[in-house]
């Protein structure tokens, strides 16, 4: 897709050893840190797990940052970082770890922290935050998208699936919540393409010798949307009807999140571009392609 040779090496964040291998291969300036497990309602049943990948293994990173001199990374944060939002839409100013709703966004916070405290300690060292809001949809041409291990824990995949047949309904987990349009829970959901985007901003930024210290920016569209306006309009941009079944709220989850950007869009130069109908559309065009996902490859 790229024309441009893209090196693997496969690495554990919980194995330093295999952590220090691209770094002895290549001279590296910066890093994006995408490594982490994300799933909410996992995080309620195996905690122990998250803190070991999400806190330990970015420990295991950082140190090896530092052991090689490189002084920047681009951290995926994520807006569970606000917990159980005090006002709409969160800024970066909200506070962030009192109302973490569950242990997936305290490792992000926790994470988000020792990052401070490293930077404190290294005058050279730059940290960005990125807080994302609800990453959907999938590269247009349908050859790359989102193809979950086992259920999906999140909307999108899930509709999909269900849209494909590899599922029989969606289960929608609460229509109970105060303050949504139909009880569903509401979140901001934002092109896979827009996040992209967002880290070719940001990557940008931190590589000016300027840029120290640590910064934290939303990526959101700034509008929420509840889980049952997704599916309509899943169901009026693809034409296929999803069956839904409400079942009960999970642990963890929280009625309304959605951001604000206009600090990413003043000092990264960043905002979205893409809709809700085009965030269905290619979800629809990767799953619709690739019924069985990566296992078509």
């Amino acid at each position: 897709m790229t024309g441009k040779r893209v090196f693997f090496y496969k690495a554990d964040m919980r194995d330093i050893e295999s952590l220090r291998i691209p770094f002895r291969c290549h001279n590296i300036s910066a890093v994006i840190h995408f490594a982490a497990l994300k799933a909410v309602g996992e995080s309620m049943a195996s905690p122990l797990k998250y803190y070991k990948v999400n806190v330990s293994g970015t420990c295991n990173l950082m140190q090896v940052m530092e052991e090689f001199d490189c002084q920047k990374i681009v951290f995926s944060s994520s807006s569970c970082v606000y917990g159980d939002p005090e006002y709409l839409p969160v800024d970066e100013n909200h506070p962030t770890g009192k109302n973490c709703a569950n242990p997936y966004g305290r490792s992000k916070y926790i994470t988000e922290e020792i990052m401070k405290d490293i930077s404190k300690a290294n005058g050279k060292l730059g940290v960005m935050l990125l807080r994302y809001f609800n990453p959907v949809g999938a590269h247009p041409s349908g050859k790359i998208g989102e193809d979950p291990a086992g259920v999906p824990a999140n909307l999108m995949p899930y509709i999909s699936q269900v849209a494909v047949g590899r599922r029989e309904k969606l289960m929608v987990y609460g229509n109970d919540y105060q303050g949504t349009p139909d009880g569903t829970g509401v979140r901001d959901y934002i092109h896979i393409m827009d996040l992209a985007d967002g880290h070719t901003a940001a990557v940008n930024k931190i590589l000016t010798p300027e840029f120290k210290g640590v910064s934290a920016y939303n990526l959101g569209t700034g509008h929420g949307i509840s889980v049952l306006e997704m599916v309509a309009a899943f169901e009026r941009t693809t034409g296929v009807k999803i069956p839904v079944e409400i079942a009960p709220r999970r642990p963890g989850d929280v009625a309304v999140s959605y951001a604000t950007a206009k600090l990413a869009e003043t000092e990264l130069g960043w905002k979205t571009k893409y809709t809700l109908d085009d965030m269905c559309r290619d979800a629809w065009n990767w799953q619709s392609k690739n019924p069985k996902g990566f296992l078509n490859q």
